[in-house]
């Protein structure tokens, strides 16, 4: 009988993450694979199992209004504390620093069943900033077995957390082996005005932001900037797919209002969003995984933060942190949308991120884990 590997997720971003590795072990001789979703997010976490086609086994389906994180956490742990009794997995799988991540990994600990981390190690080294993910990923590895890091800067921060050598992989990060699958389908826009854009030429600046940290006050900047550059750049469209959270609707989009060249949509659907980061030309964001992505496809990235838990791209030169300083925004964006040397330098930085192969390392790591195969070449960029 083959050992049950079960990976737990569910967030659109851990889904994205884990989907090449649930595919991975699919196709594996040696494993049997039961996925748990959460439900953390709902309507974009389905989205993204239904492009890498995968039907979740079990669905806590925790979603509620409002719901808090203590909420999350305490039923995420309650849901899955019945199915480890039930399927008695050999080892969990979970991915980076969301509270489903950390309620997963704490839940399999109490059953005793080693928990396998996908995207270990990062660091920000500000335990409130990005909150609360820095806590998240800090408190799962102090119970993972096998760190599956994700580049060498990551296994290092285990390292200096005196976390055993042997029990770190670098894998790259599984964010590419997804974008690289995804963005060669260039699957189409549902929003009709995206398409004309496509089909148009014109420049685009792509924006995301969503940060708990952003909330509020900074992120009025941040639309105000974004009014700024659209009406001092005419033929430069914006594109904003707007986070459903109300609070980040009311902070940025009444300065947007009446402005033809921003386009505000819902947020996009994983393979949209994937080939409206190939059509963009520059990215503005505050968001973790697009910084891996982006510069997979030579897309310049300013990020929306004060600091960043994934400084490969700072060091590369592919991404620049900004903070949300209005004036900041507005120049960062102007500088490359008017300096061609300034643009390609970002453009060509080399992607620190994967190879693609990320989910082939990780089945060959777990496969030793569990005394049933060996690992593989580790990702070395």
């Amino acid at each position: 009988m083959r050992p049950v590997i079960m990976p737990i997720y569910g967030t659109r971003p851990e889904a994205i993450k884990m989907a090449p590795i649930v595919k991975a072990l699919e196709a594996s001789d040696l494993f049997d694979s039961k996925v748990v979703v959460t439900g953390q997010h709902r309507e974009m976490l389905d989205q993204v199992n239904e492009i890498f086609e995968i039907e979740p086994d079990m669905d806590l389906n925790i979603m509620r209004p409002n719901q808090s994180l203590n909420g999350v956490m305490t039923r995420t742990i309650d849901g899955l504390d019945a199915i480890f009794r039930e399927e008695k997995p050999a080892a969990v799988i979970v991915q980076g620093d969301t509270t489903t991540s950390t309620a997963g990994a704490i839940a399999a600990f109490y059953h005793g069943i080693p928990v396998v981390h996908a995207e270990a190690g990062l660091r920000s080294f500000n335990i409130l900033s990005p909150f609360p993910e820095e806590a998240n990923r800090k408190m799962t590895s102090q119970i993972t077995s096998l760190h599956l890091a994700p580049t060498s800067v990551s296994k290092q921060n285990l390292l200096t957390e005196n976390t055993n050598g042997d029990d770190i992989v670098v894998t790259g990060n599984t964010v590419i082996d997804a974008l690289l699958t995804t963005v060669d389908k260039q699957l189409p826009f549902s929003d009709p005005q995206l398409e004309e854009l496509a089909a148009s030429g014109r420049r685009v600046l792509l924006v995301t932001t969503h940060r708990r940290e952003n909330q509020g006050g900074a992120m009025e900047g941040v639309g105000r900037a974004l009014a700024r550059i659209a009406k001092a750049e005419p033929d430069v469209t914006i594109v904003l797919p707007a986070h459903k959270n109300p609070v980040v609707r009311e902070a940025v989009l009444p300065a947007l209002e009446g402005l033809e060249n921003i386009i505000v949509t819902e947020p996009l659907a994983y393979g949209e969003f994937t080939r409206m980061l190939s059509i963009s030309n520059i990215v503005l964001t505050d968001s973790g995984g697009v910084q891996e992505e982006a510069p997979s496809l030579g897309k310049p990235v300013l990020v929306m933060r004060e600091n960043t838990e994934r400084p490969e791209a700072v060091s590369a030169g592919t991404v620049v942190l900004i903070g949300t300083d209005e004036e900041r925004i507005y120049n960062e964006v102007a500088a490359l949308l008017h300096d061609e040397e300034h643009y390609a330098a970002m453009a060509n930085a080399v992607n620190p991120y994967g190879d693609g192969r990320a989910a082939e390392r990780t089945v060959a790591a777990i496969a030793q884990l569990l005394g049933v195969g060996e690992r593989i070449d580790e990702f070395d960029q």
